[in-house]
């Protein structure tokens, strides 16, 4: 079993509410690139160190894939910290971060720079219902209003087509969506940074100490550096401080 993991509960409890089909049902997020990457290396790594075989699910939306998680779909998938999340699923600690990874594309002929230029009256920012981004913009944009659609391509196309003014994702999305528009561009600046977790369903504690005893052990170990590398991502996101040393506590 993990290491360590029997120090709170015994090794059949944790078995038994981290992988209670016997297998261990992990949630990837397909349409974000930095988790579809990531997500299934790390997590046939947490269910070999649990000695369970791993079962990787699908979803190409992530609001669907929250609504999951009060319905015994999924054991853990990974997606970006946030309270509002908080009601419905318990984190591990973040292991990928990013500073100042989260803005907004802006077409072709916009004269915004910073996100200032689009906290303004009547402007609507684009952003996948459910999203991080959608859930952080709805709580600090204080003139312009969030545009909810149900999915990337929808919310790319209401940019594209004016029903918005911007689009808001990760950079590393952006970039991809800006070279499919010439003459489109991302913001210098930033509203929030990325903090990606495993998260997994409430009521169930043990489970949750043994993924974040597991996370800590993968980012102390090179096991989350080395996913980062063999994703392509390096320089685009970091392995996570251990927590007791960092400072963030949510977006």
């Amino acid at each position: 079993m993990l290491a360590g993991c029997a120090s709170t509960a015994p090794p059949t409890e944790v078995k038994s509410q981290l992988a209670p089909t016997g297998e261990l049902r992990v949630a990837v997020l397909t349409s974000n690139p930095i988790i579809h990457r990531t997500t299934p290396a790390l997590g046939r790594e947490l269910a070999a160190h649990a000695g369970v075989p791993a079962k990787l699910i699908d979803y190409g939306a992530v609001n669907k894939l929250m609504e999951d998680a009060t319905k015994g779909a999924w054991d853990v998938a990974v997606v970006a910290i946030d309270p509002e999340r908080r009601a419905i699923v318990d984190f591990a600690p973040a292991h990928l971060v990013a500073d100042g990874f989260l803005t907004v594309l802006v077409p072709p002929g916009s004269s915004a720079r910073r996100m200032a230029d689009i906290d303004q009256p009547g402007m609507r920012v684009a952003a996948v219902r459910g999203a991080a981004t959608q859930m952080v913009l709805s709580r600090t944009l204080k003139n312009a209003t969030v545009l909810a659609a149900e999915n990337e391509d929808a919310a790319f196309a209401s940019m594209k087509e004016g029903k918005a003014q911007v689009y808001a994702q990760n950079r590393f999305i952006l970039r991809a969506r800006a070279a499919t528009l010439p003459g489109a561009r991302l913001l210098e600046d930033s509203f929030a940074g990325l903090h990606l977790a495993f998260a997994l369903p409430k009521n169930r504690p043990a489970a949750a100490r043994a993924v974040a005893q597991f996370v800590e052990k993968a980012k102390a170990d090179g096991t989350v550096q080395r996913v980062i590398q063999d994703a392509g991502l390096r320089g685009e996101v970091n392995v996570a401080p251990p927590e007791q040393e960092s400072p963030y506590k949510g977006m």
